[in-house]
């Protein structure tokens, strides 16, 4: 049996495996797995650093299916490599309930799996932070214990995606030469042919956005193997351009919408097993096939072993360093250096704005936390995301701590998954509240995945001013409320940001968004006292002079105004407490007597925060009074935009004694 001979029947496993699971499923994605697998199997058989024996090896080179509907061409691939979690049991069950072989990849199912992709875009936009946390990290532990590739295959959907332009640019602009990206071009997509949607010189976009570009037969293995070697040796990052055929094999359906995202059914399979000259039966890989894959899989791993000498010969200070980074472990140190911070503020009191807030306690974490690795979208001086450890990442000059995204609030957001997904470094970015809306389905993601990517988002309601409502958040904070496993703190003053920084470095398993304001806020936790009780999620601010009478809620800004009301209150006869409510997430989390003795049994209960109603009926009740917007907001000042829309102590205590007498 010639190379050749040899090859085609490795990459016919993927394809029989594939188009078998899929018909099997009665749903799924053929065509790509048939098209791209003689791509994936000379990088996996010739190129990529893995072991499927220790899949978590910090130095393997990293692969993305940022097409994610073709997932079947990377389940085949673990299954056929070695990797212990993908078992042919698991290819047969693909896309049922419990199996790790979901529609689209999932990160966590599976290890080999380096991301969740489905969402077009995303996975070429996590593979560029995978590669920016790749050169960050060898900037500071060199070669020895960082050198590593990250590989993605994009499809025609992926590049068609607004999200995918934010990262190739930003990418180019890095010159993150350690990456190199697969374009799958066979010219079909849902509807038909691209062409019909679509005539983007993509070689010439990417040259425009500072990559080095190639093109090969994504059939020849020779010509694929001879641009990745090409790849390689670039100083930019390479797209290589792999024309192909969708469905690559089957008589009629190879080049046609028809093989994009059906099966092929029992008769078009046969036919391609015919004209592959593939007679083994579903599921059945010969065993010299087999065995020349596992081989594969062994033979990438090689060099592990000489990487395990490495790193034990490393200075034992930086090889415990590296470990820790590397495990998602925080410094031993964290917790006492924010008891001291808290210490400070008790006694300075600072009335700043919480973006403020928060870039002081940043200036604290990024001493003693030095992983953290800040960035903004072209929003820096506003979201206050800076701090005198983070000088600029620049092209060559990866060992900063700092990204200008751009105007990139989506890639932003995306590349920052990527890397979390890498690991060793814990990324946040900032932009404006509102346009958490751009960059929202990478929030979703994360949170999905469950990963600590740190989202700032700043001017988090009307009391930005002028810039008027379309800016000004009303809907958001509800909006990313709806996200599961989405921790969404919303401080009050210097020292609830401290402690809900602390809270969303502690979590490892969710994202965490934090909403800040532009306007200065007077201190309202006066005193220290060593707990965290933002990790509650809410608790009780200020107590009532005996029996409550009246709970008022609030969060972030509106806490000044609850606190002025209660005092109002209190002094008409009313007991009142203010209950802060940082996260509703964590609140959700806590015991039910907890949660019962927060919410209490007050006759009137009040919701104050300067969005909408929708998530605090949980707290007040259906009867229960919200003083918040009702709509979009307006171009003004602060000072005239809270009384405008009714977000006042005096509203407060209006509605409240118009209440109280109803009920009499």
């Amino acid at each position: 049996m010639t190379q050749r001979d040899k090859h085609d029947r490795m990459a016919n496993a993927i394809r029989f495996l594939s188009m078998d699971a899929v018909e099997k499923a009665n749903s799924g994605h053929p065509g790509l797995p048939m098209g791209c697998a003689d791509i994936a199997t000379v990088l996996y058989t010739r190129f990529l650093k893995h072991d499927p024996k220790a899949p978590h090896w910090a130095d393997r080179d990293r692969f993305v299916l940022s097409a994610g509907h073709g997932s079947m061409l990377l389940y085949s691939l673990l299954y056929l490599t070695g990797y212990e979690d993908i078992t042919l049991d698991q290819i047969k069950n693909f896309r049922q309930l419990g199996a790790r072989t979901a529609g689209h990849p999932e990160y966590g199912h599976a290890a080999g799996i380096e991301t969740t992709t489905g969402p077009l875009g995303q996975g070429i936009a996590n593979a560029v932070g995978m590669a920016l946390a790749e050169r960050i990290l060898n900037a500071e532990f060199g070669d020895d214990l960082v050198d590593h590739r990250t590989y993605v295959i994009v499809g025609d959907g992926c590049l068609m995606e607004g999200i995918s332009q934010e990262a190739i640019s930003l990418a180019g602009h890095l010159k993150l030469n350690r990456l190199i990206a697969f374009w799958d071009d066979n010219n079909i997509s849902i509807d038909g042919p691209v062409t019909i949607a679509d005539s983007t010189d993509q070689r010439a976009r990417f040259a425009a956005s500072g990559w080095n570009t190639l093109a090969c037969d994504g059939h020849d293995p020779e010509a694929i193997a001879a641009a990745i070697e090409q790849a390689q040796k670039s100083d930019r990052p390479t797209m290589i351009a792999a024309k192909t055929t969708i469905g690559f094999g089957a008589p009629t359906k190879a080049g046609t919408k028809a093989a994009h995202g059906s099966p092929l059914g029992a008769a078009e399979i046969a036919a391609t097993r015919k004209a592959l000259g593939w007679t083994a039966e579903p599921f059945d890989i010969p065993s010299d096939i087999l065995d020349a894959w596992r081989l594969s899989g062994l033979n990438a791993g090689k060099p592990r072993k000489d990487w395990e000498k490495r790193l034990a010969a490393t200075e034992t200070a930086v090889r415990a360093e590296f470990e820790r980074r590397m495990r998602g472990n925080l410094p031993s140190g964290l917790d006492d250096t924010i008891a001291e911070y808290k210490k400070k503020l008790a006694a300075d009191r600072p009335k700043v704005a919480t973006r403020k807030s928060s870039e002081m306690a940043l200036e604290v974490i990024n001493g003693v936390v030095p992983e953290t690795i800040g960035g903004s979208a072209d929003l820096t001086g506003s979201n206050n995301t800076k701090t005198s450890q983070t000088n600029a990442i620049q092209a060559g000059k990866y060992g900063n701590r700092y990204v200008h995204w751009g105007v990139r609030e989506h890639g932003m957001g995306a590349a920052m998954n990527g890397m979390t997904l890498h690991g060793g470094v814990i990324p946040y970015g900032g932009t404006f509240m509102c346009f958490s809306d751009y960059a929202r389905p990478s929030m979703r993601l994360a949170s999905l995945m469950g990963i600590r990517t740190i989202f700032v988002m700043t001017h988090d309601s009307i009391g930005l001013g002028e810039d008027g409502p379309t800016h000004q958040p009303v809907e958001h904070l509800a909006a990313l409320r709806a996200i599961p496993n989405h921790l969404v703190f919303r401080p009050a003053d210097a020292t609830e940001a401290a402690e809900c920084w602390q809270v969303a470095l502690e979590t490892r398993d969710a994202p965490s968004t934090l909403a800040l304001t532009r306007q200065n806020l007077p201190a309202v936790r006066t005193e220290y006292f060593e707990e965290n009780p933002c990790r509650l999620g809410a608790y009780e601010l200020a107590t009532a002079d005996g029996d409550a009478a009246v709970t008022i809620f609030a969060t972030g800004s509106e806490i000044e105004i609850a606190i002025a009301a209660r005092k109002a209150l209190q002094e008409a006869g009313h007991p009142t407490r203010v209950v802060s409510v940082p996260c509703f997430e964590l609140f959700e989390k806590q015991s039910a007597d907890y949660q019962a003795a927060i919410i209490g049994k007050s006759p009137v209960k009040v919701a104050i925060e300067a969005g909408i109603r929708l998530g605090w009926d949980r707290f007040i009740g259906l009867d229960g009074i919200f003083i918040g917007m009702h709509g979009f907001g307006a171009s003004g000042t602060i000072e005239q935009l809270y009384p405008h829309f009714g977000i006042t102590a005096e509203a407060t205590v209006k509605a409240v004694q118009a209440k109280i007498e109803a009920r009499r």
